[in-house]
């Protein structure tokens, strides 16, 4: 594991890479081997891989975290590993070989909970350091789940359909018969090339193999609401990324970090990455006030200082299948080139390690809020706390998706919708308030006025308000250690993470068995 690393006081980017280079020294043959496992367009060759950098994360809170070390290595290690090989058949002449994998990182609480992505990246490393990732993530929004990740590596562009669901029924079949899924053991949820449609499939392969099960509906979350879904689930992530920005912003400290004033309004935005989380939080960020003035994709990305209609480029995009030949805004060839544009607030929500040592000090945004997983490698995140620059960690941000998914577990276990049984009680007490309050005032409100003062919430209504409570008390947690920690909200996040899990683990016993 990567010895810990202190925060970058310097200024300068050579502190950063000195740093990181003495670290990494000491670092065992495993972390050594992740640091150059991947490279790209953003990162040197000896900056971490992504689980490289979710330990060296770890270990720089640990340190100041008082938990005790034997708690501490209990905490890091991952607890189970599935790897599987399985064959699918493609067609009448064509079998093929796939890999698939499912780590828990930590059954503390149970069930776990994690995306299952299907990529050409996908490898046990990568899902170990998610896995781990949703541990945190999980215990910084007080949901109780352990953490977990899964994935098959292929390119669903590649596949029909129908072959798409072959090949998710007979993954999730692995699953099933290692004891790797179930409401109460493992509960996976879409990720990067998966959604409502793949969990579906998921749901029923593992009603066919548990029949008696009256809770099979909660085996997985991100489910259409005809199957069992929450309202309010598609756009969790996206929202959950603008509450917390939101919240951060209003924060004196962060006014004086920035020199932004509080509140959204007024604010230019940059957002990488236009898939669900990115489209969902350029929309919610659009909505209220701020200027939209780059959006990121694989291929190419668009600018316009003026501000772009995220609802247009969407529509665009869905016919045309890229960005290419939009007119209203500036095309870039090179897609990573729209970080660097200058900005308040820039929302990485593509991939990890997007923002790396060759590119970081080019970074003119003043405000980094991390909606994907891992974009900033840890030498470039130094970089950026050393330069002032306000960085909103993965594991509070992104934590929106996660939190509304627990709704979802939680309404498929009672099996009853949000509101059902209460909106017309709810109702009826305004009501007759109302009345009086009429009664007193001496004034009718119109048909109108009266609906709108009575109005019993919908689901999506109760999750959404579920989910800014979540995201508004985590973000003054975060604040609130960051400022006792003397640390940044990084580390502030992972202690807070840390320490919870400890308490679980210490007072259930789990720790000493």
């Amino acid at each position: 594991m990567a010895k810990a690393m202190t925060v970058v006081n310097g200024p300068t980017l050579s502190a950063a890479i000195r740093l990181h280079r003495a670290t990494t020294a000491f670092a065992t043959p495993v972390a050594r081997a992740l640091s150059t496992h991947v490279t790209n367009a953003a990162c040197e060759d000896h900056e971490p891989g992504f689980l490289g950098s979710v330990e060296t994360f770890y270990d720089r809170a640990a340190k100041i975290s008082g938990v005790s070390e034997k708690s501490l290595m209990g905490i890091k290690a991952v607890d189970s590993v599935l790897s599987v090989k399985f064959p699918v058949e493609i067609d009448d002449d064509t079998h093929i070989i796939l890999e698939g994998y499912r780590a828990q990182h930590s059954r503390h609480r149970l069930p776990t909970k994690g995306g299952i992505r299907f990529s050409d990246e996908v490898d046990l490393q990568e899902v170990e350091a998610l896995a781990s990732l949703m541990t945190f993530k999980c215990a910084v929004v007080d949901v109780p789940f352990g953490g977990a990740k899964g994935g098959v590596k292929l390119n669903p562009k590649n596949f029909t359909p129908s072959q798409l669901e072959r090949i998710t029924r007979r993954y999730t079949m692995e699953l099933c018969q290692k004891n790797f899924i179930g409401p109460g053991i493992d509960v996976p949820a879409p990720d990067v090339g998966t959604g409502p449609r793949e969990m579906s499939w998921i749901m029923d392969t593992y009603r066919q193999f548990n029949p008696q099960d009256v809770n099979a509906s909660g085996c997985v979350t991100g489910k259409p609401v005809s199957q069992g879904g929450v309202r309010g689930r598609n756009e969790a992530t996206g929202l959950g990324v603008y509450y917390g920005v939101r919240e951060f912003l209003q924060f004196p400290e962060v006014q004086k970090m920035t020199g932004l004033s509080g509140g959204i309004a007024g604010k230019t935005v940059i957002v990488q990455g236009f898939g669900n989380v990115g489209f969902w939080a350029a929309k919610f960020f659009s909505n209220n006030g701020a200027k939209i003035i780059g959006i990121g994709e694989h291929d190419v990305s668009v600018y316009d200082p003026k501000g772009l209609d995220v609802e247009a480029l969407f529509k665009y995009r869905a016919e045309k299948g890229s960005f290419r030949g939009f007119r209203q805004a500036e095309i870039l060839e090179e897609p990573i080139e729209i970080m660097e544009r200058e900005c308040d607030i820039l929302i990485p929500a593509a991939l990890e390690r997007q923002i790396g040592l060759k590119n970081v000090q080019k970074i003119k945004a003043k405000v980094i809020g991390e909606a994907a997983n891992g974009p900033i490698t840890p030498a470039a995140h130094d970089y950026l706390v050393s330069q002032g620059t306000v960085v909103i960690p993965d594991l509070l941000l992104n934590a929106g998706g996660v939190t509304v998914s627990y709704f979802e577990w939680l309404k498929n276990l009672s099996h009853v919708r949000f509101g059902r049984m209460s909106r017309k009680w709810e109702e009826a007490g305004k009501s007759k308030l109302l009345t009086l309050v009429e009664e007193n005032a001496g004034r009718q409100l119109t048909a109108q006025e009266r609906r709108a003062v009575i109005h019993g919430a919908e689901e999506h209504e109760l999750v959404h308000s579920g989910l800014e409570d979540t995201m508004i008390d985590a973000c003054e947690e975060t604040r609130a250690t960051a400022a006792s920690k003397d640390t940044d909200f990084r580390t502030a996040a992972l202690v807070n993470a840390i320490q919870k899990i400890s308490t679980v683990t210490t007072q259930s016993g789990q720790i000493f068995l």
